[in-house]
């Protein structure tokens, strides 16, 4: 059959997306999980005012959404001490990371990230052409210093970096990242992902300084807010560098009912300190789960727990498949090294007891 052809570049990538949803897996078993525990969702859920205030906006979607999220940015940069003009606001930080790459990693330029890190970035870097470059993470972390060693190298034009971690759950303090920061390149921009910075321990999150045209920091309503289904995250940064990404994005991408629920959640501070409660405590009780089944468990910042299996990645993903045989879905790290864990999310106690109760049988099959 003749058709029309795909670029060169298209041509060589894979028909696959990062990862493989829980509901795309529900399809292929033929039934339900019982314990949605993989996706670092928040189980808690949104706020109660967000739910109201996405049932009273129901009738007005109609209407595109404001094409400059103009109350929303305005809100965001009250909450963080900063201009409107150095907010930007995308469809999670997974379609600002595409936009990232887009504007400042050409064709065949050198990208620097970790092995094994969140791999939607590197989706994008594969679309548009741009060639990945990745350094080993050091004891569950990823290395500062290989990655500036790295970025210096091969004179880059970009760098990665998420703190918290994902898939690990590991964070550096501030004044590592600071200083982190201070070293690199001025023509080289940092992505500073922080999606799980609600859930970090005080010091993790260095000051905001929008001085800087090479730093762009990450964050999202999608993990302690509950909002991962509208996607809605944002990006802070200098002035002019957020103002680049005004010739590449969707303007109407952000709907009107993902700015209704964010303002909602902004407006409910109570809420987001009881689940960032929930999420300490349901982390603590992960570790206990893990240790009275003589595993240990990484120290996290985040919505989950790696969990070290301790044996090997062949080992870990027998545990992660028998796991998702007794209808609990989990994920697990991919990267050498870090394979030998499952990553658990926190969730409600009522599917935490589900995985509880599977957690033997698991690792007792995967030990055959």
């Amino acid at each position: 059959m003749i058709r029309p052809h795909l670029t060169p570049l298209a041509e060589t990538l894979p028909a696959t997306v990062p990862f493989v949803g829980p509901e795309a897996q529900e399809r292929a078993r033929g039934k339900a999980f019982k314990a949605r525990i993989g996706a670092n969702e928040s189980g808690f859920g949104p706020s109660p005012k967000v739910q109201a205030a996405i049932a009273a906006a129901a009738g007005e979607m109609w209407m595109y959404g404001d094409p400059e999220s103009a109350e929303l940015r305005k809100r965001l940069a009250e909450k963080h001490e900063v201009s409107a003009q150095n907010i930007v606001i995308g469809e999670g930080i997974d379609g600002l990371l595409g936009l990232i790459v887009r504007l400042w990693a050409d064709k065949n330029t050198p990208v620097v990230t970790s092995l094994g890190a969140y791999p939607t970035f590197n989706y994008h870097v594969a679309g548009f052409g741009a060639r990945l470059v990745t350094v080993p993470y050091e004891d569950d972390r990823e290395s500062l210093s290989a990655l500036l060693d790295a970025v210096k190298r091969e004179n880059a034009p970009l760098v990665y970096l998420a703190n918290p971690d994902n898939p690990m759950g590991t964070w550096w303090p501030a004044v590592d990242i600071q200083r982190f920061i201070d070293e690199l390149p001025e023509t080289t921009m940092l992505v500073l992902d922080e999606a799980y910075g609600e859930t970090a321990p005080e010091g993790t999150l260095p000051p905001l300084d929008v001085t800087r045209p090479n730093v762009v920091r990450m964050r999202t309503f999608s993990k302690a807010y509950g909002l991962a289904g509208l996607r809605c995250g944002y990006a802070i940064g200098e002035t002019t560098t957020i103002n680049a990404f005004e010739k590449v994005r969707n303007h109407f991408g952000m709907t009107r009912m993902a700015q209704v629920a964010a303002l909602a959640a902004l407006d409910d501070d109570d809420y987001l300190q009881s689940v960032i409660s929930q999420v300490a405590a349901c982390r603590d009780r992960l570790t206990k789960i893990a240790a009275d089944n003589g595993l240990a468990s990484i120290p996290s910042a985040t919505n989950f727990v790696a969990i070290d299996c301790g044996s090997d990645g062949p080992f870990a993903l027998k545990v992660m498949q028998a796991l998702i045989s007794r209808d609990v879905f989990v994920r697990k790290p991919m990267a050498p090294g870090l394979d030998r864990c499952i990553r658990v999310s926190v969730g409600p106690a009522a599917e935490i007891d589900i995985f509880e109760r599977e957690l033997p049988f698991a690792l007792e099959e995967a030990r055959g």
